[in-house]
């Protein structure tokens, strides 16, 4: 019997690739949503609506769910608990198998604060349970070019360290394969890197390449940092996180390459300027 996959974050970017990829491939799929009105339209999918906070929508969406493409959570100072609530009512509806879109290095003390909440997830899905395979993701190619200012500055205390940037499309072609054969890749992890480690000079100067624009990098104290960050006004937490981007890869945590895209899928991950020509 085909098993019933559930994706979620089908709005956003990887989940919105992953459905797709699915659907192309026959597969039928439930999507689940905050707001029904945003689903995207999908071939062979349901929609069924809940928030990873809300356990009895959530249980309801996903009874009869065998395998579920769980991507974290927005950035919040309460998404654990968000995410263990969730978790929970997927053991609890019968969800056998759990697909969740972690981070490179995701460890309780790792300089990244976001990767700390990862590490937790992790732990409490492996305790529910439930079969689980865990992406752990490195920062995101795709994104890099919004880090810059307007004045064309990428700013932040990552010195000479390196970032081993994963493209979502390879994410999601990660996801697309688990999710079809879940059996196979029953309590993995894989660590989703592109095939090269730059420093964010590096980084600057392929957006510049490509873009045909002035980027440029510069490395920001940690004074520095949170003093231009200072003016959103944001609660700790986030400056936090925003700072720690950088100093996680200036401890050069998440400088190693992996080469587990390529062993999933058959395909060579995406550079930096692949992605940027693709987009």
């Amino acid at each position: 019997m085909t098993p019933t996959i559930a994706v979620t974050g089908s709005t956003g970017a990887v989940g919105g690739a992953v459905a797709a990829l699915l659907a192309d491939s026959g597969t039928p799929i439930r999507l689940l949503v905050r707001d029904v009105g945003r689903a995207p339209v999908i071939p062979n999918s349901a929609v069924a609506q809940c928030s990873y906070d809300d356990a009895d929508a959530s249980m309801r969406a996903l009874r009869g769910v065998d395998v579920l493409f769980m991507v974290s959570g927005a950035e919040s100072a309460t998404r654990l608990g968000e995410h263990r609530t969730f978790v929970d009512a997927a053991a609890a509806a019968g969800v056998t198998h759990v697909v969740y879109t972690s981070f490179f290095g995701a460890a309780p003390d790792a300089t990244f604060t976001l990767a700390r909440d990862h590490f937790h997830t992790e732990q409490h899905v492996a305790a529910s349970g439930m079969d689980h395979t865990f992406l752990r993701d490195n920062f995101y190619a795709d994104v890099m070019e919004h880090f810059a200012g307007e004045d064309g500055v990428i700013r932040g205390p990552a010195g000479d360290g390196r970032v081993s940037l994963v493209a979502r499309a390879d994410v999601a072609r990660v996801a697309a394969v688990v999710l079809t054969d879940p059996a196979s890749h029953a309590g993995r992890s894989y660590d989703l890197t592109g095939p090269e480690a730059l420093s964010m000079a590096e980084v600057a100067a392929a957006i510049a390449e490509v873009r045909g624009r002035a980027v440029t990098f510069h490395d920001e104290t940690l004074d520095e940092a949170y003093a231009s960050r200072a003016r959103w006004n944001v609660p700790d937490w986030q400056n936090d996180a925003w700072v720690s981007t950088y100093t996680a890869i200036a401890s050069g945590e998440l400088s190693r390459v992996s080469e587990d895209v390529e062993r999933v899928t058959g395909r060579r991950a995406m550079t930096l300027r692949e992605v940027l020509r693709a987009g």
